[in-house]
C-alpha cells in the first residue's frame, strides 16, 4: 500500500454509501454506480463535462467539453499517450454519454431536495474487470463528493491506493462474484 498523506474530505467521501451493480443484458456487462451529492446537478454536469473541471477528479480528462456529440481525445495524466474518447449524446444537466477506449459511460444526473443523485452506467467488455473499474470509480466519486472548491489531489491512478483502492477492488470482487 501507497504510504501518503491522504485528505480527510476524500477519506469521508469514501466511506460514504456508493450503490454498485453489475448488469448482464444481451451479452454485454454493466457496471452501475449510483451516489447521492449534496452538489446540484448544474455543478455536477460542469464536473462531468469540462476538461479543467474533471482534471480534479476523473481518469479521463478530454481535450474539449463533452457537452456536444463528436469526437474527442482523452488523457488521465499530460504525457500520457492519447484514449480515444467520443460523446454519444448529451443533454444538459441530465445526461452525457460517451465512449471511452472501446467502454461507453452513461452517466445521469437526478436532482433531489437535498443535491443529485448521479448513476454511471459502464459498459465493459470484460466481467472480470469490475472490481477494478468499480474500486477507481469509487475513490474518483470520493474525490468528487469531496469538490467545494479547495485545493485537492487528483486520487488517480497510483495516488489511488494511499485512498484504499485495493481493499475497495477486494470488497468489490466479493460482491461482483457470480
Amino acid at each position: 500500500m501507497t504510504e501518503r498523506p491522504t485528505d480527510a474530505a476524500i477519506v469521508a467521501a469514501i466511506r460514504a454509501h456508493t450503490e454498485v451493480l453489475l448488469e448482464h443484458e444481451a451479452g454485454r456487462w454493466t457496471l452501475v454506480m449510483r451516489r447521492h451529492f449534496t452538489q446540484e446537478a448544474d455543478l455536477l454536469w460542469r464536473m462531468l463535462t469540462e476538461p479543467d473541471r474533471l482534471a480534479c477528479w476523473s481518469p479521463v480528462v478530454p481535450d474539449r467539453p463533452l457537452t456536444t456529440p463528436g469526437p474527442a481525445t482523452s488523457r488521465e495524466n499530460p504525457d500520457d499517450d492519447p484514449v480515444d474518447t467520443e460523446v454519444l449524446s448529451a443533454d444538459a444537466p441530465h445526461s452525457l454519454v460517451h465512449r471511452w477506449r472501446d467502454d461507453v459511460l452513461r452517466w445521469t444526473i437526478t436532482p433531489d431536495a437535498t443535491g443529485a443523485v448521479l448513476e454511471l452506467r459502464h459498459r465493459i467488455a470484460d466481467r472480470t474487470d469490475s472490481p477494478v473499474y468499480a474500486a477507481g470509480w469509487h475513490v474518483c466519486l470520493a474525490r468528487l463528493a469531496a469538490e467545494d472548491g479547495a485545493a485537492r489531489e487528483r486520487p488517480t491512478g497510483q495516488r489511488s491506493l494511499a485512498y484504499g483502492w485495493e481493499g475497495l477492488r477486494d470488497r468489490y470482487r466479493d460482491e461482483l462474484a457470480d
